[in-house]
C-alpha cells in the first residue's frame, strides 16, 4: 500500500495514530467554489465537465489546494453506471437527475444487459489517474446497489422513492435482478478506481435509510456485504480501506455494515459520535457535523465541530466529516475555518 506525505486518512483507517484529525469533506468539490462554477460554465454541462478527465481531475483538486484536506474525492457522480447501461443521464433545475430513456424492465423482466465497465466509464479512471500523487490519497466511490436502483426505477430523483419500495413488495424477485447486475458492475467499477490509484473507497448509501429494517438487510445490506467481500478477494483491493455511508441509518445498522466489512462506518448528524463507538467497538469512525454549521456563524461553527470532536472517545480512531454533502450556498471561508479547527485539535 502506499505511503503519501499526508498518510493521516490512511493512518486513520489502519488504526494508527495520526499526526493529526484527518478531514474531508463529502461533496468538497462543487458548487460552493467559484472557481468550480467557472470551470462548470466553461464546460457548458455538469455531465461535460464530469466526463471530461482533465476537467474532472482539476475540480477533484480545487478544495485540496484551497483548504488543505487530508484526501481527495474524485469529482463524479453516482448514476455513472445507469448513465453508462443507457439510460441517458440528465439534470433538470429544480428537479436534480433525471434519466431520459427509464425504462428497466419490460414484461416483468430485465431490459438492461451487462456492461463493460472499464471501456464505458474509462473516464472516470483516466480522471484519477490524473489526481494520483505521493502527496494525498485519492478517494473512490460508488453508489450502493440499492441506491442506484432507487434512482433507476423511480426514473430520476423522486420523493420517497415509491416506486422502488412497492416494486420491493409487489414483485422482489424483479427487484433482485436488478440488484444482481447493480452489484456486478459497482464492483468491478471499485475495483477499476483502485487500479487506477484510488487508495480508500466509500459506498454512498444515499436511499437505505427509507427502509424498514428487514428490507434493508435483504434489499441493501445483502448486496453491499457481496461488494466488499469480492473486493477483499480481489488481489487489487485486498487491503483497500472501505468506509459505508448509509444515510438514515439506526446505530444497529453501522454494526451490521461493519460487521459486513467496512473498514470505517460514516455517520450522519443524528447520532452521537459516542454512542456509535459504544455500540461499533471495532470500526474508524467518519463524521458527522450537520452540514447547515457551515451556513451559520463562525463562532457557531467552531462550537459545532469541537463538540463532534469531543464526543470522539479517546484513542479511537475519527475521520472527521459532514454528516452528508456540504450544502452549495456555503460560504468557502466557512470550509476553511472548518479545515484549520479540525488540524489543530
Amino acid at each position: 500500500m502506499t505511503t503519501y506525505k499526508n498518510n493521516t486518512l490512511l493512518d486513520t483507517l489502519a488504526g494508527r495514530r495520526p499526526a493529526h484529525t484527518p478531514v474531508w469533506l463529502m461533496r468538497q468539490a462543487g458548487r460552493y467554489l467559484p472557481e468550480y462554477r467557472e470551470l462548470r460554465e466553461k464546460a457548458g454541462s455538469f455531465l461535460t465537465l464530469a466526463k471530461t478527465p482533465d476537467l474532472a481531475a482539476e475540480v477533484t483538486l480545487q478544495p485540496v489546494e484551497r483548504f488543505g484536506m487530508d484526501a481527495a474525492i474524485i469529482f463524479s457522480d453516482i448514476l455513472t453506471i445507469p448513465d453508462a447501461l443507457g439510460m441517458e443521464l440528465t439534470f433538470e433545475t429544480g428537479r436534480g437527475p433525471l434519466f431520459r430513456r427509464p425504462e428497466v424492465f419490460k414484461h416483468d423482466r430485465l431490459l438492461l444487459r451487462p456492461i463493460e465497465v472499464r471501456e464505458e466509464l474509462r473516464y472516470v479512471a483516466d480522471a484519477i489517474r490524473l489526481v494520483a500523487n505521493d502527496s494525498f490519497p485519492v478517494i473512490g466511490f460508488s453508489g450502493s446497489p440499492f441506491t442506484l436502483a432507487s434512482y433507476m426505477v423511480d426514473g430520476g430523483a423522486a420523493k420517497g422513492f415509491m416506486q422502488t419500495r412497492s416494486l420491493l413488495y409487489s414483485r422482489p424477485k424483479l427487484l433482485h435482478d436488478l440488484l444482481e447486475l447493480l452489484t456486478r458492475l459497482v464492483t468491478d467499477y471499485l475495483i477499476m478506481q483502485v487500479e487506477a490509484g484510488a487508495a480508500v473507497l466509500q459506498i454512498f448509501d444515499s436511499w437505505g435509510g427509507l427502509l424498514s429494517t428487514p428490507a434493508f438487510e435483504t434489499f441493501d445490506l445483502a448486496y453491499i456485504r457481496r461488494i466488499i467481500s469480492a473486493l477483499r478477494d480481489h488481489p487489487s483491493t485486498a487491503e483497500t480501506p472501505i468506509i459505508a455511508f448509509t444515510r438514515n441509518a439506526t446505530i444497529d445498522w453501522y454494526r451490521r455494515l461493519h460487521e459486513a466489512g467496512a473498514t470505517a462506518v460514516s455517520i450522519d448528524w443524528r447520532h452521537s459520535l459516542r454512542e456509535v463507538a459504544r455500540e461499533v467497538p471495532g470500526a474508524v469512525l467518519q463524521g458527522n457535523l450537520d452540514p447547515a454549521a457551515l451556513l451559520g456563524s463562525p463562532d457557531e461553527l467552531k462550537r459545532a465541530a469541537e463538540e463532534v470532536l469531543g464526543s470522539v472517545p479517546d484513542g479511537r480512531p475519527h475521520i472527521f466529516n459532514l454528516g452528508h454533502g456540504i450544502d452549495k450556498s456555503t460560504d468557502p471561508e466557512h470550509v476553511r475555518l472548518l479545515i484549520d479547527l479540525v488540524h489543530q485539535h
